[in-house]
């Protein structure tokens, strides 16, 4: 994750010297049944950090975005699917998916986007479903499912609560430009949120870019977290120090998985 200018950015692990002592909370066995947990918010505000403080208390995490790359491989129906409607030219000179060049494409047309969901929401669903079974039989405490499009893609039906995850629009807006400018310095290779290509890379407006890059970003998901809030369980607010942020989610956790085993997805009752 980035920060904004001056501010210290959010990591994946925090500080054990800031934290109190925590409670993994109580196993499969004891609560009855393994608890889902639907972790959704936009783009900046924390979800992968947050994910890795779970996996952290002993919670199988499974990120929608990996499973995605999975069915996007050379040759596979997929990425055939995703060429047809984008054309060739999202393909790197080896056959594999150029994500950056994907994003450009999506991240300013709406339509676009829509278009390239409804690809790829069919195409993860089971291999989550099957990641979900597996931590289940394996007697994990809670089950982690981390996506952006955790309602529009049918996943937050799953889980038995929804976390969704919040910041400060500034806040968001500096992560991503910080994170950004770690991608470019060759510091996390295997994420393509942003373009960051030769040509940008020597530009001198590169900060620019970023900016409006982070800018595109944030106005495509503008009203996610008004769409996303009559869904969620808890709101998770990230902004401000590390130690605050785990806090809020060590506080849910304690909350989600010492209350009473919850019933089946699918099977809660009505008034």
């Amino acid at each position: 994750m980035a920060r904004a200018r001056g501010t210290r950015p959010l990591s994946d692990r925090a500080d054990p010297r800031l934290e109190p002592e925590i409670s993994h909370g109580l196993s499969a066995g004891q609560r009855g049944r393994m608890i889902r947990i639907g972790l959704t918010g936009p783009i900046g505000c924390g979800k992968s950090t947050v994910a890795g403080w779970l996996a952290d208390l002993g919670a199988r995490v499974i990120d929608a975005d990996q499973v995605a790359r999975g069915v996007t491989p050379p040759g596979s129906p997929g990425l055939a699917a995703v060429v047809e409607a984008f054309g060739d030219g999202i393909l790197r000179a080896d056959g594999t998916l150029d994500r950056a060049a994907l994003a450009r494409i999506v991240f300013a047309d709406p339509v676009a986007l829509r278009r390239l969901e409804a690809i790829i929401h069919p195409a993860v669903r089971p291999p989550i479903l099957e990641q979900i079974a597996g931590a289940e039989r394996e007697g994990a405490v809670a089950v982690v499912v981390e996506a952006i499009k955790l309602v529009d893609g049918g996943l937050a039906a799953l889980c038995d609560e929804v976390w969704l995850i919040t910041c400060e629009p500034a806040e968001q807006r500096g992560r991503l430009i910080e994170r950004a400018r770690a991608r470019m310095a060759g510091r996390d290779p295997d994420r393509a949120d942003v373009a960051a290509d030769a040509d940008l890379r020597a530009a001198d407006h590169i900060e620019a870019r970023l900016e409006a890059d982070a800018e595109a970003r944030i106005a495509a998901q503008a009203d996610l977290v008004a769409r996303l809030r009559p869904h969620a369980t808890r709101i998770i607010d990230t902004t401000g120090t590390i130690a605050e942020s785990r806090s809020r989610v060590l506080a849910a956790w304690r909350a989600a998985t010492q209350s009473p085993p919850p019933l089946e997805p699918g099977l809660r009752g009505g008034g």
